[in-house]
């Protein structure tokens, strides 16, 4: 393996988990382990895309600063106020897997920031990854990763609420 691959995996696995420790430092710890959200540092969830629009418009949509809720800690921003209100009633079913890391990360059990632009909806759950790379290696065996990725993310919740 060349230096360089070898930092290019610490640095995908270790700068997203310092970021992620700082801003629990900066914010507190969450109350609760669910509310481990991929946020911005000024708590703006998911880069403030839309998590109602994959699923109704089929793509990554920007949401807006005239539409948003509040929910696990972090600001959701809509397209619109349809999208906020579906999110409203329920956010478990718009809100994407593992706090909106990505999920090709979270089989090692890291973080890693997604880019909103890459992502799939399985069995009506919403994944996002870093890269349309990320992707490619996730979906092959799509099925065995979900169940290795809800593992590491039930133990990385585990050990913030410790």
């Amino acid at each position: 393996m060349t230096l360089c691959i070898l930092l290019g995996r610490l640095r995908r696995i270790l700068l997203p988990t310092v970021f992620v420790a700082l801003s629990f430092v900066m914010s507190g710890a969450p109350a609760q382990a669910d509310e481990l959200i991929n946020q911005s540092l000024n708590g703006v969830a998911i880069l403030g895309y839309d998590p109602v629009a994959y699923f109704t418009d089929n793509k990554a949509v920007k949401g807006s600063n005239d539409f948003t809720y509040e929910w696990l800690g972090a600001t959701w921003h809509f397209a619109s106020a349809e999208h906020r209100d579906l999110f409203m009633v329920d956010p478990v079913k718009y809100a994407p897997q593992y706090g909106g890391y990505c999920a090709q990360a979270m089989l090692d059990g890291s973080t890693a920031l997604a880019d909103p632009n890459s992502w799939r909806i399985v069995d009506g759950k919403l994944y996002m990854y870093g890269s349309r790379d990320d992707i490619a290696a996730w979906t092959p065996n799509e099925t065995r990763n979900i169940s290795t990725a809800d593992v590491q993310w039930g133990l990385l919740k585990a050990n913030l609420s410790q």
